[in-house]
C-alpha cells in the first residue's frame, strides 16, 4: 500500500508541475504584443493547445534530465573533452577551407606539406635532430670557429680543406643538444 501510495504523491507531484508550466506558457502567449487582437475560438484553442504540449515536453525534460529542453539542446554545450577523432575532423576542414583560397602553385606544395607522412616525418625530425636550441648553437659555433680557424691559417698560411665549417657546426650542435637536455632535467619544461 505504502509503494501505491508513493506512486499517487509522484504522479501528484508531476501534474502539478505540468499545470505550472501550462500555465507559464498560457502567460507567455497573454505577454505578446499580438494578443491584444481578438482572436478566434478556434486561433485561442489552438494556442492553448500548443502551450499544454510545450509545457508537457518542458516537464518530461525537467523530469528526466532534471534541466529544461532549452538548456539542453544548445549547440554550443557539449560534454567531455574534445576526442581526437573531433580534432583530426576539424583540422581537416580547416586545411581544405585554407587551400580552396590559396593559388594553385601554393595549394599543391601545401597539399604536399600537409600529407600525414611527411607531417609525422617533419614532427618526428623536429623534435630529435632539428630541434631550435641545437640549430641555434650549432650555426653560432660554426660561425665563432669557422671565423677563428679561418684567421688563424690565413696568418699562418695554411689552406683550409671546407670540412671546418661543417665539424664546427656538429660541435655546436651538439653543445646545443646537450643545453637542452640539462636544461628539461632542471626544469622540467620542453620548450
Amino acid at each position: 500500500m505504502d509503494g501505491k501510495n508513493e506512486q499517487l504523491s509522484s504522479s501528484q507531484e508531476k501534474s502539478i508541475e505540468v499545470s505550472k508550466s501550462a500555465n507559464k506558457q498560457l502567460e507567455k502567449i497573454g505577454a505578446q504584443p499580438e494578443s491584444s487582437v481578438e482572436l478566434s475560438p478556434r486561433d485561442l484553442e489552438s494556442r492553448t493547445e500548443k502551450a499544454r504540449v510545450e509545457a508537457l515536453e518542458t516537464a518530461i525534460s525537467v523530469e528526466s534530465g532534471g534541466k529544461e529542453k532549452s538548456e539542453t539542446k544548445d549547440p554550443g554545450s557539449r560534454r567531455g573533452p574534445i576526442g581526437k577523432r573531433e580534432i583530426n575532423k576539424s583540422f581537416k576542414q580547416t586545411i581544405k577551407r585554407v587551400q580552396a583560397e590559396l593559388p594553385v602553385g601554393s595549394r599543391t606544395f601545401s597539399k604536399i606539406i600537409h600529407n600525414k607522412a611527411i607531417e609525422k616525418t617533419s614532427d618526428a625530425l623536429g623534435s630529435t635532430i632539428a630541434r631550435p636550441n641545437a640549430m641555434l648553437a650549432g650555426a653560432f659555433v660554426a660561425f665563432i670557429l669557422s671565423l677563428l680557424t679561418y684567421t688563424v691559417a690565413k696568418t699562418v698560411g695554411y689552406t683550409l680543406s671546407g670540412f671546418e665549417t661543417i665539424a664546427a657546426f656538429i660541435i655546436g650542435w651538439i653543445i646545443g643538444v646537450v643545453y637542452d637536455y640539462f636544461r628539461v632535467l632542471f626544469t622540467g619544461k620542453k620548450f
